[in-house]
């Protein structure tokens, strides 16, 4: 009994040296860092093996916003140097004020009121655990306490002016990139992101809606960062959006299902699996930032609020399916449906009740066939066509009132009769002789009898100015007009052409001097574009070479593009990166 208590006592002071000493393993492990800067805030997502036990201060001169990991290791490399964040330089270990904690030092720019909340593991082991850091890049004054969760209106999207418009000329529509940043979205047999097919899709139909007359589309995001689906919606009212498109790619258990779909807000449960299935996703996407409340709370009147609500999200349904149909009907030419009529679902970006909004899955990831369609390009062309097509037809059809198409829709046609004169014309509709020559091009006040002319709508339209979209612009690049040369191939038609290169179909007529818009396969058509131009100042230890690997351009094209006798550069020398 005495050896049996004596090896008791041996194990248990055994067990306390190794809980504290240098050999107690650390029940947590720092697996990586990953850091995703976006034009508003930059966001770092510390991936860890088991719920994070952690607290924070910041420090000034310099700006420091210090994190301890209590009982935590570290397999990341550190330090970590950021480059392309408005707030963020580095991230870095410190001295550690206990044992077996881990303190991270984030070297900051400015001071900021950062957002600090943890992410429990997705359920399909995508990603483990989690602790989020939002870093908004706009200094909000003295620093103040970080806080423990994101609030829907921590985060300005769009500059104040916005609300001033009191109009709009333009058709403006919101288009939604699903996903992005630290959401990769669907994720295929091959390891293929929904985030960088619905990012590609969704530009496409950003250009080609903005080659239309009277037409402006706008982007929730235009580079692979995550935005919250509040501020997605948000974002979309502050432009003042007639309508929100999403663009997705669906997903689902089997790799069976496949073909397109689109869906339209029901507050009730989802009338199908697959719907179930995105609600249940897209849960998942809220939970990264937090889902925001769209529902006004600024009326006392609870019951006044409520009804207007209820009126405004009908509105908003009833919209938003007219648009479906149209823009099934337009996807059913060129791509497999999964659904031929609009589909319903709960889901949080389709939730705002005064912008009609829709959500369009382009096809299945989980597919093996349509994950390798959805990153080729000239499947994404077919799907944008429909897509702004759709939309096109869905507005000529119902203009929105002080809009420039619904102006043109009022116009009224008269025939010139025996013995009428401009000015007589002018008198009985309203107008001025000077409206009338400018609608109808006219060099004279001369009319023919039997000449149709155009009578301008009376009613004042207003043009709104272009609010800011959620992409980042930077002082180093500027804009120029060069002139290239495209050569026709089979299938393409001037619209086609026109579309592709952001610019509209009489700048080609003109600048090719065309008579009719009939093309043949291989003829050359000079199509003037707006460049970017980028440049580069030289910095110590520099050179060609190197500069070219950074934007993706040759030696030589850099030579040309500067007029260089030699290779040699001097530090502060500004180059002109030509366009890749």
């Amino acid at each position: 009994m005495l050896i049996g208590k004596y090896f008791r006592v041996i194990w248990y002071a055994l067990f306390v040296v190794l809980s504290t000493s240098s050999f107690f393993v650390s029940a947590n492990t720092l697996e990586g860092i990953r850091v995703w800067p976006s034009p508003d805030e930059t966001r770092i997502v510390i991936d860890l093996n088991s719920e994070a036990n952690y607290s924070y201060f910041t420090l000034s001169s310099p700006y420091r916003l210090v994190v301890d990991l209590k009982n935590t290791n570290v397999k990341a490399k550190l330090p970590l140097t950021v480059s392309d964040s408005k707030v963020l330089s580095k991230i870095r270990k410190s001295s550690a004020p206990s044992k077996g904690t881990t303190r991270l030092v984030f070297e900051l720019k400015h001071s900021v009121t950062a957002e600090i909340f943890k992410l429990a593991p997705t359920p399909g082991g995508q990603y483990g655990h989690r602790l989020v850091m939002d870093l908004p890049h706009k200094s909000k004054g003295n620093s103040k306490p970080v806080q423990s969760k994101p609030t829907a209106s921590s985060k300005p999207i769009i500059n104040s002016q916005a609300n001033q418009i009191i109009g709009s000329g333009e058709i403006i529509i919101a288009i939604d990139a699903g996903h992005g940043g630290e959401d990769p979205g669907s994720i295929g047999p091959t390891r293929k992101y929904e985030k960088h097919a619905t990012l590609a899709i969704s530009k496409k139909v950003v250009a080609q809606i903005n080659a239309q007359p009277g037409m402006r589309a706008i982007l929730t995001r235009s580079g692979d960062y995550f935005v919250n689906l509040n501020q997605r919606t948000e974002l979309a009212r502050k432009n003042r959006a007639h309508f929100l498109v999403s663009i997705h790619a669906d997903s689902f258990s089997s790799p069976k299902p496949r073909g397109g779909s689109v869906f339209v807000l029901n507050t009730r449960r989802a009338n199908t699996e697959i719907g179930r299935w995105v609600e249940k996703h897209e849960k998942q996407s809220e939970l990264l930032g937090g889902a925001g409340d769209v529902l006004s709370k600024n009326n006392k009147d609870r019951n006044v609020s409520q009804t207007i609500l209820d009126m405004q999200f009908q509105n908003s349904t009833e919209e938003g399916y007219k648009l479906a149909v149209n823009v099934l009907s337009e996807m059913g030419k060129v791509i497999k449906l999964h659904k031929s009529k609009p589909a319903h679902a709960s889901l949080a970006v389709l939730k705002s009740p005064d912008i009609p909004s829709i959500l369009i899955e382009t096809g299945f990831m989980s597919n093996p066939t349509e994950e390798k369609q959805l990153f080729q390009r000239a499947h994404q062309d077919k799907i944008a066509r429909a897509i702004s097509r759709a939309i096109t037809r869905y507005f000529k059809d119902n203009p929105p009132q002080g809009t420039l198409l619904a102006a043109k829709g009022q116009e009224q046609k008269h025939k010139v009769r025996s013995g009428e004169s401009l000015s007589v014309i002018a008198k009985k509709y309203g107008t001025t002789t000077a409206k009338l020559k400018s609608a109808n091009k006219l060099k004279s006040t001369g009319l023919a009898v039997g000449q149709v002319l155009i009578i301008p709508s009376n009613k004042p339209v207003y043009v709104a100015p272009k609010a800011t979209t959620s992409k980042a612009t930077t002082s180093s690049s500027t804009q120029a007009r060069t002139i290239i040369t495209h050569k026709v191939r089979s299938g393409e038609y001037l619209g086609k052409i026109a579309s592709r290169y952001k610019v509209s179909t009489s700048s080609i007529r003109s600048l090719n001097r065309l008579k009719s818009d009939t093309l043949f396969v291989g003829q050359k058509l000079k199509v003037s574009i707006v460049a970017p131009v980028k440049k580069h100042t030289v910095k110590r230890g520099e050179f060609l070479g190197k500069i070219a690997t950074k934007y993706g351009v040759s030696v030589s094209s850099l030579r040309k593009a500067n007029k260089l006798r030699s290779d040699e550069l001097a530090i502060g020398q500004v180059l002109v990166i030509p366009t890749s």
